[in-house]
């Protein structure tokens, strides 16, 4: 077996960490700042951290925070073309998922032949235009680890990954002061988000012994200080462990892949507008009870990692403490998990179950090869 893994090649973390991005921009020579960020950060008051740093060094820099959550592939195209008037030299993305999978694609769109579209065709042509460094501010997405970039196509009402190494950000930032006043329901999607990846990347059938180390990091730094993070805010330290175990899952995410969790979820996502954390969360453990019977070896085996006061339980009895913790996980941080809370109904089932079997990519990694009656099955347990 032969497995590589790829990571950002420079990652700083702990609280002010945020401070290193004047040396970064001084060892690139950048002249000019291309800042992504959206609204809600600026409204909070975290682009000021980033922004006061750029004024202390007299760097120019220029701001576009007008990309919607979830974006579509047309919304970055727009990005783009207000991007493309600006003639920055390096990109700093400061915000969530959304925020950060932009920025990815904006490094390698920026002066290129291709557009968005072309890269949903074909991949394989995006190449790094531009350095980027990555100040994620949830405790989840992991894309500042990643070389993905997931977008909506709205005319499938679905929504799909454009995947290429030249994306995986340059420099991470992981600043504990970015999560320090984040609502307590985006830490729960998000660090739901996070765990998933653990799980799915340690469950899948590309799993490495390179992803499996990072996968087994991430779960145990989620699984022990997700529910402390959430219930205890003021809680630096359980956010610090949520932020870093939401990095390693994204660098298990480019070692591994995830599966079937994230694949049903996009048509959720993509159809119902429904936040990538919670469409994950409400499919977690019900994928992951389905999976068990492929997969019950290696759960049991992550709980002998995450849990080792289980070791003298059977593999039967440790597979399903992992998926009876997942579900409590999802519960006591409040999560909605029935589909009809979003305005899903019985009727919406056939274009779920048909969109979801469609995401090929994600569906490949499974343990556990899905029929549309499993996939019909799973997403019935979430329409009561």
């Amino acid at each position: 077996m032969k497995y590589q893994i790829k990571i950002p090649s420079c990652i700083f973390g702990g609280e002010g960490s945020i401070e290193n991005v004047k040396h970064i921009i001084e060892k690139e020579n950048a002249k000019k700042i291309i800042v992504f960020t959206d609204k809600g950060i600026r409204d909070t008051g975290l682009l000021n951290l980033l922004t006061n740093l750029l004024d202390e060094i007299n760097i120019k820099y220029k701001v576009f925070d007008n990309l919607a959550s979830e974006p579509s592939y047309q919304d970055v195209e727009k990005l783009m073309e207000q991007v493309e008037s600006y003639d920055g030299d390096f990109i700093a993305a400061i915000g969530g998922g959304s925020v950060m999978d932009a920025a990815k694609l904006c490094c390698v769109l920026k002066n290129a032949e291709y557009t968005v579209k072309d890269l949903l065709n074909d991949p394989t042509q995006a190449k790094k235009q531009i350095k980027t460094v990555m100040i994620p501010t949830t405790c989840g997405t992991g894309s500042e680890a990643t070389c993905n970039a997931i977008v909506a196509i709205p005319e499938e009402q679905s929504k799909k990954g454009i995947v290429n190494d030249a994306m995986i950000p340059d420099y991470v930032v992981l600043d504990s002061q970015m999560i320090a006043k984040l609502p307590k329901a985006i830490v729960a999607a998000t660090g739901v988000d996070a765990l998933a990846h653990a799980v799915e990347c340690y469950t899948s059938k590309k799993a490495t012994p390179f992803s499996d180390t990072y996968a087994v990091a991430s779960a145990k730094l989620i699984f022990h200080n997700i529910r402390e993070a959430y219930n205890n805010p003021e809680n630096m330290e359980a956010k610090n462990s949520m932020m870093l175990g939401a990095f390693y899952g994204g660098v298990a995410i480019t070692g591994s892949g995830t599966t079937a969790v994230h694949a049903l979820s996009y048509p959720l996502g993509g159809k119902y507008h429904i936040a990538h954390g919670v469409s994950n969360a409400i499919l977690f453990a019900h994928v992951m009870d389905f999976n068990k019977d492929a997969c019950e070896d290696r759960l049991a085996k992550l709980c002998d990692a995450v849990y080792p006061e289980m070791s003298a339980k059977s593999m039967e009895e440790k597979a399903q403490y992992i998926i009876d913790q997942i579900a409590d996980i999802v519960k006591v941080t409040n999560i909605p998990t029935d589909l009809k809370e979003f305005g899903v109904k019985m009727k919406d089932l056939d274009f779920l179950v048909s969109a979801g079997s469609q995401q090929q990519r994600l569906l490949v990694n499974n343990m556990k090869e899905l029929s549309l009656d499993d996939i019909r099955s799973i997403y019935l347990k979430v329409l009561k």
